[in-house]
């Protein structure tokens, strides 16, 4: 008797490819490198569950999807429910999104809406939260709502340096406080704020002490385990994200690593790795680099600065949040935005790097604007600097191999002559 064909639905087939791409991923990240942290395993682990399992992490909460780390996740959780965010790495969401824009748009853009064109999510969001920073985000949110989906919009000013865009911004997280509120049916409370603050500023303080082990001779966590734990805090429950945190510290305080000596220290920036979508800094650290810092927006930026609060009432906190989202951010959306420059330079020195890798996403225009005022300030610093285009696709990984790895040989014979 012949066995019946099983006949896939779109859903099954975008799950399975999804799956594919996740599986081969951690794969890598499990196998492939020399240094290795047991405490490691939670992460690769989450990443099955949500990617190739499809399990929810959040079967009962209330899901805010958030389409930009603009979003203050303290006010969200204050209202008793959880932020998702919805920045999108792989390539089968891509395709899909690329029904609804242009073929010129940002693959995380088109992701994003691949997913939801697809409803396949794992936790699926309530509502939806997007800022107006880059224009291709402020026209998804409209896209999104179109499938259905309720949407907050957020407006996030294009400056940051004057007393009026802090008031714009202050009046929009105002806002956001109150619709969520609204759509909660429930009255932010001071003391709930206190504690979100809290709990937040703690994973905060976490995620800087393993990024000062970094600066070490020999750094206890490669660039991609960094990402992959900093990416887990799009979608993890902020209590089990820390305690998996805490044991990586613990064991990378006490386990002897020692980093090949020829391994070239690299700062990462641009256009942020997100999850499965780690191809360019797979190639580094499969090419003899070590990213021992990063200035992008799925990593370092989501923990550059803590809430400060001069006093405990409600509407000091709100606003006190609001300045956190504006004064830290260096996103290349700003007309002026010379702190990324500042800031790039200053991990350079702190974390000892010997060169910087640039990536833009293809459709990205703000990274691929702003990177060449990035490269001129590199020069006058004398820091050698990749500027990298790609997208999501598999394709291309020989040229970009070839180029990266034709990159790090200059820095060892930059090395070499010193």
């Amino acid at each position: 008797m012949r066995n019946k064909r099983v006949i896939e639905s779109p859903k099954q087939r975008q799950n399975r490819h999804k799956a594919m791409e996740c599986a081969a991923v951690l794969e890598k990240l499990r196998n492939d490198f020399d240094i290795r942290l047991e405490s490691m395993s939670y992460f690769y682990d989450l990443c099955e569950k949500v990617y190739l399992k499809r399990e929810p992490i959040y079967p009962k909460s209330v899901k805010v999807g958030t389409m930009c780390l603009q979003v203050p996740s303290e006010i969200i959780y204050a209202l008793d429910a959880v932020p998702i965010r919805l920045c999108n790495g792989f390539h089968t969401d891509d395709e899909i999104g690329s029904d609804f824009a242009t073929s010129k748009a940002c693959p995380l853009v088109k992701a994003t809406i691949g997913e939801f064109s697809s409803g396949n999510f794992s936790d699926k969001p309530d509502v939806v939260v997007s800022p107006t920073t880059c224009d291709q985000k402020a026209k998804s949110g409209a896209i999104i709502e179109s499938l259905g989906y309720e949407v907050f919009d957020m407006e996030f000013p294009r400056t940051k340096e004057s007393e009026e865009a802090r008031e714009y911004w202050r009046r929009s997280v105002r806002r956001f406080t109150k619709d969520l509120a609204k759509f909660q049916n429930k009255k932010l409370r001071r003391g709930k704020l206190k504690e979100a603050i809290k709990k937040v500023g703690y994973a905060q303080h976490l995620y800087h002490q393993l990024n000062e082990l970094r600066k070490g001779e020999n750094p206890p966590i490669n660039g991609n385990d960094m990402f992959l734990l900093t990416n887990a805090f799009f979608f993890d429950e902020l209590e089990s994200w820390t305690r998996a945190v805490e044991k990586v510290l613990d064991e990378a305080k006490n386990r002897d690593i020692k980093t090949p000596k020829h391994s070239v220290r690299i700062v990462y920036t641009g256009s942020p790795p997100v999850f499965p979508n780690l191809k360019i800094p797979l190639i580094i650290e499969q090419s003899d680099g070590l990213i021992v810092a990063d200035e992008t927006c799925s990593s370092n930026r989501m923990f550059n600065d803590m809430v400060s609060v001069d006093e405990w009432f409600l509407y000091d906190m709100v606003d006190s949040v609001a300045d956190r989202y504006l004064k830290g951010c260096t996103c290349p959306i700003f007309t002026k935005n010379s702190d990324r420059i500042r800031r790039i330079i200053e991990l350079v020195k702190s974390h000892k790097a010997e060169g910087v890798v640039y990536q833009a996403f293809a459709g990205c225009q703000v990274y691929e604007m702003e990177q060449r005022s990035v490269l001129e300030a590199m020069e006058k610093e004398g820091i050698p600097i990749l500027y990298l285009e790609s997208d999501y696709s598999p394709s291309h990984l020989g040229q970009l191999t070839t180029r990266i790895e034709a990159f790090i040989e200059s820095l060892k014979n930059r090395r070499r002559k010193r």
